[in-house]
């Protein structure tokens, strides 16, 4: 009755009489419980009752501000809620903090009957009996001495011990495993079921429409935080004998850095920070494990081309002051742009040889493959760890979002139960909200490529500057000509200005994408992130990759030829490639923004909550030497946030997309992913551990929509790597010519070589035939020159077909497509009988799933048969007592 009334009153948010509240629960507000002087406790002032949450917020009463009505109504707002709270079974403990009388830490504890109560509702599993069936291994035999110096030592680190477990159930109390009340509900259970109860508890019904939960009361300023304690601190272990110590030693076997070289403690990290954090960790781990296979067999094609610079021919050619140093190219812009020599090339040309030599042919081919038995073998993984840690069945146990729950307010009958049910918006509403949130993605999606053809505008500009200013020198004598091509210069500076677009254009994606995800209303958890991550991947996608996909599919590929040159807007003549295609500027781009990238990310990750603790605790020292509590410690920590963990999944996925899409181009690309991957690890463990509030424990199968999103850029790299080779490197035409052209009918040569190739690519122009020459004459001053090369396979002036596409162009062109449908046939059918022969859950993890529900029922159906056996057996007796007592003659 008591708490009916409270919930009646919650329109006008009255709170009810706090004394009454004291006299029932046991809440003492707002007279405040002192400090009881032990920095390390985590229970409350009783030393029984044990803190599973704390909630934090300014007190009214001592602002100094003239807003009386809002603080008022604040004030009123969160009684009600803490009433609320009371009435759903939470006992509450106020403590006012020791440096800042303003703040006050309400301490929330669960009892048992909730705990219960509440476990049942969210189907939690909870142990059974030991489980006899999961038997550690360490059968490495020679290795076993290795293995054990990379893993975590168990004497430190002690192995949790494994259970059969079932969803809780109150009625079957009995059945489960309780030795000790105290322990059966470990810290991390007992801080989820609370911040359930937390976000599910009203606050306020205006019209109807009820206000609650938490984290509204967070946003709204009513609450400054809410957040679950660590349980010591990081650097030393707890004088509390009753603390189990897990932050200290995840800092010291995880996250310090002298532990770097060691396997991770998974079982700890899901115990501490719940399945979601440890689910992330384990497939962060696997995934840097794999990156150390293609690192080696990249850094193995690397070396082959390096080692191998010296012969190539084409290089030679370019560089050979008799070949290149006569060969004189045609302008690559209008008016302002010189004459120039082939040899002014030669740096690049070698630093080509390494990149785009059958190396990366080899590479592209293994990455392929190597992507499939990532995904495979991960896919097994993960299968291992769902049956480890107990979320095999966890689709049950997922609930409606609260902020979901509280916008519904259509009634609908449900067509499978035939009850009546809330929903948020009838089907048409849902419609339009579906229509306004895809209109609003594609909106930014082409603001995203409006940004990158600003880039390529820039590009074409600038470039006209470069050439005008950098080769001063006809002959290539100069320098500055040997490494700053006009090429070079345009190709790093819009790396840079690219790089620096992309990463404020993230800033307002993330936002918008929160929002149009919002106002889309998804039902759960899992489908409110779901729907986030395919949104933020999609505007990440284009943002990030747009700019290597130009550079590797239409620079340079349709500019046509010094005579009709291609013009962008009408204005801009359309930028070329080196003499050896665009390879290495691709090159280039990847490494400016893959390596900008992982900069900019550690110090985001790294400094900023760093310093901003560092200002927080440089303040509070100054002005007090006082012991603070453990709560007030943990307040002063920087929030994660619930998209905290989303952030550092597409961190990664950006950077899978890099080591697999333009793999072709960079083979070192899984070596930089290898070393940021081994330090992101030890960074995201330090952050978590150290400089971070405790997040709430949560739930979590598998990586969620990252998965597809895997396996979708899986298949587009098969065809992006092959698209590279024969379109963006110059493999297919040197082969073309080597098999073809170097040889008789079309060659002079008696026997296959790649001499002559550099001529037989550079097609003749005719300086007389430039259309603008009428106009002003602009290149009367760059030299008295007759002729002019100029990359593409065309036919010479005078020739019948003059400056038409010669039979070598149609060749290679036939050669490129023959060499894709084979390389992607081939690859696809690998991966697929790949993907046919591992099968995603293991016959051994198979059969421990089968064989615990075996169990796990023969236990239930067990028990519950011995207590009708043994109630049977006591109404048995009880009807032949009274059977007894009637057949017995009355003088008895």
């Amino acid at each position: 009755m008591f708490c009916a009334a409270v919930l009646e009153n919650l329109g006008q948010t009255i709170v009810p009489d706090l004394g009454s509240l004291e006299s029932q629960h046991d809440f003492r507000t707002p007279e405040f419980e002192e400090f009881n002087g032990k920095p390390d406790s985590l229970f409350f002032n009783d030393g029984q009752r044990r803190i599973d949450f704390v909630l934090v917020y300014e007190d009214e009463s001592r602002k100094e501000t003239n807003k009386k009505g809002t603080n008022e109504k604040q004030r009123r707002k969160r009684q009600a809620y803490e009433s609320n709270l009371i009435c759903h079974g939470l006992q509450l403990e106020a403590t006012r903090s020791v440096l800042d009388d303003k703040l006050v830490f309400v301490k929330v504890h669960a009892p048992w009957e909730v705990l219960c109560t509440y476990a049942e509702i969210m189907h939690i599993k909870l142990p059974l009996k030991p489980n006899d069936l999961k038997n550690r291994s360490s059968a490495f035999g020679t290795l076993n001495w290795f293995t054990k110096v990379l893993s975590v030592d168990e004497s430190i680190i002690k192995p949790e011990q494994e259970f059969f477990t079932a969803p809780f159930e109150k009625n079957r109390m009995n059945d489960f495993y309780i030795v000790d009340r105290d322990a059966f509900f470990n810290p991390a259970t007992r801080s989820r079921i609370v911040y359930f109860i937390l976000s599910r508890v009203k606050y306020q019904v205006i019209n109807n429409v009820s206000k609650f939960g938490i984290n509204r009361l967070v946003n709204s300023g009513i609450y400054k935080a809410a957040f679950p304690l660590h349980d010591c601190k990081f650097r030393r272990q707890s004088e509390d004998p009753s603390c189990p110590n897990e932050r200290y030693l995840l800092y010291r076997e995880w996250a310090h850095p002298r532990s770097i070289y060691k396997k991770q403690p998974l079982d700890l990290i899901r115990k501490y920070y719940g399945e979601k954090i440890g689910i992330y960790f384990a497939w962060l781990g696997y995934y840097t494990q794999m990156l150390l296979l293609a690192a080696v067999v990249g850094v193995a094609c690397f070396l082959y081309g390096y080692l191998n610079q010296d012969n190539c021919t084409w290089s030679k050619e370019v560089c050979h002051p008799d070949i290149g140093g006569k060969i004189i190219m045609c302008p690559q812009c209008d008016r302002l742009c010189p004459f120039w020599k082939l040899n002014i090339t030669c740096e690049s040309s070698k630093k080509l040889c390494i990149f785009d030599s059958f190396g990366t042919l080899v590479f592209a081919v293994f990455m392929g493959v190597w992507v499939t038995l990532f995904l495979e073998f991960w896919k097994r993984r993960q299968a291992e760890l769902e049956y480890e840690w107990d979320t095999v069945e966890l689709q049950q146990e997922e609930q409606a979002r609260p902020e979901y729950e509280a916008r519904c307010t259509h009634i609908v009958i449900n067509e499978i139960t035939q009850e009546e049910e809330r929903i948020p918006f009838t089907a048409w509403g849902k419609c339009i909200r579906i229509t306004l949130c895809a209109s609003a993605v594609f909106f930014w999606i082409l603001l995203i490529i409006a940004s990158v053809i600003g880039i390529i505008v820039y590009r074409l500009s600038v470039f006209i500057v470069f050439s005008a200013k950098l080769p001063k020198n006809i002959n290539g004598t100069d320098p500055i000509q040997k490494y700053l091509t006009p090429q070079t210069a345009t190709s790093i500076t819009a790396s840079i200005i690219s790089f620096i677009i992309i990463m404020i254009l993230n800033t307002i994606y993330e936002k918008v994408a929160i929002m149009i995800t919002n106002f889309e209303l998804p039902r759960t958890q899992t489908d409110y992130e779901n729907s986030l991550t395919m949104k933020m991947f999609l505007f990440q996608f284009v943002n990030y990759y747009s700019s290597c996909f130009y550079i590797a599919f239409f620079k340079g590929k349709f500019v046509g030829y010094p005579g009709d040159p291609v013009y962008w807007l009408g204005k801009y003549r359309n930028e070329e490639c080196d003499p050896g295609g665009c390879l290495l500027e691709l090159t280039t781009q990847l490494t400016i923004i893959m390596g900008g990238k992982a900069i900019w990310n550690n110090i985001q990750e790294v400094l900023l909550p760093w310093i901003m603790n560092l200002i927080g605790r440089f303040h509070r020292v100054s002005g007090s030497e006082k012991i603070t509590p453990r709560w007030e410690q943990d307040y002063h920590l920087q929030p994660m946030g619930k998209l905290g963990l989303f952030y550092e999944y597409l961190e990664m996925i950006i950077q899978f997309g890099f080591v697999t899409l333009f793999v072709a181009s960079f083979p070192l690309a899984p070596l930089l992913a290898l070393v940021n991957n081994i330090l992101e690890i030890r960074v995201d463990a330090w952050k978590l551990t150290t400089q971070f509030r405790r997040l709430v424990p949560e739930k979590a199968q598998d990586i969620g929509a990252w998965q597809p999103i895997m396996q979708g850029i899986a298949i587009l790299a098969v065809v992006t790597n092959a698209m590279i080779i024969a379109f963006t490197s110059d493999m297919i035409p040197r082969l073309v010519y080597y098999w073809s052209f170097s040889v008789p009918p079309y060659g002079d040569h008696t026997s296959y070589t790649m001499e002559g190739y550099i001529n037989n690519t550079l097609s003749i122009f005719k300086v007389a035939d430039f259309k603008n020459k009428s106009k002003g004459n602009p290149y009367s001053d760059l030299g008295n020159h007759t002729t002019c090369r100029y990359r593409d396979f065309r036919y010479p002036p005078g020739h019948p077909q003059e400056y038409k596409h010669n039979i070598y162009y149609w060749h290679v062109i036939a050669a490129k497509l023959a060499f894709i449908i084979v390389m992607e046939h081939l690859i696809y059918s690998v991966k697929f009988f790949i993907s046919y022969a591992i099968p995603d859950v293991s016959k051994r993890t198979k059969s421990k799933i089968q064989r615990e529900k075996y169990l796990t029922q023969k236990l239930l159906h067990e028990n519950h048969l011995k207590d009708m056996t043994k109630n049977m057996g006591v109404i048995a007796e009880r009807m032949i007592e009274a059977v007894d007592n009637n057949l017995r003659p009355k003088s008895e």
